[in-house]
């Protein structure tokens, strides 16, 4: 699927196709899994590998009632792509055959979800690999930003994982 089919679909979202193999982007919209898995569904392919991070209730003994996030949105679309092309290059093995990683910004209720990735591969290693790698990657370099809201209060959040170099 292309940018029109997806912006049809997500109506405030930022997107990039990188060809028939990869596809990243951005929304303010709630997320859907499904969605992803056809967007990376290949009858070579053995497995769909998914990977959705959702807003939980807790965080270090503090009642969490919301999230928002706040992103460079070029930046991180081009930081999203980058990652998506670096596991189809063989990053975590030459059986990745497609993938597609969504973020959602602005207000993320409880029980929803904030990013989304699915890896389809022949075999199911790799696309486990694929998207423990693109997880870890994408906290750590794609420049979106985590406010949590709190019963008692909000504060901005930094991912642990976070290397501005």
């Amino acid at each position: 699927m292309g940018n029109l089919m997806e912006s049809e679909q997500q109506p405030a979202a930022a997107a990039v196709d990188g060809g028939s193999n990869s596809h990243v982007f951005i929304t303010r919209e709630p997320l859907s899994l499904d969605r992803l898995m056809m967007q990376v569904a290949d009858n070579g392919c053995g497995a769909i590998t998914t990977f959705s991070g959702t807003t939980r209730d807790h965080f270090e003994g503090r009642e969490v009632v919301r999230l928002e996030y706040e992103a460079y949105e070029p930046m991180a679309l081009k930081e999203m792509e980058r990652i998506a092309q670096e596991v189809l290059d063989g990053k975590c093995g030459r059986t990745v055959r497609r993938v597609a990683c969504a973020h959602r910004l602005g207000v993320v209720p409880l029980g929803e979800a904030s990013v989304i990735i699915a890896v389809a591969s022949e075999h199911r290693p790799e696309g486990f690999d694929a998207c423990r790698y693109m997880i870890d990657t994408l906290k750590a370099k794609v420049p979106i930003w985590k406010k949590e809201i709190y019963a008692d209060g909000s504060t901005w959040k930094a991912n642990k994982e976070w290397d501005p170099s």
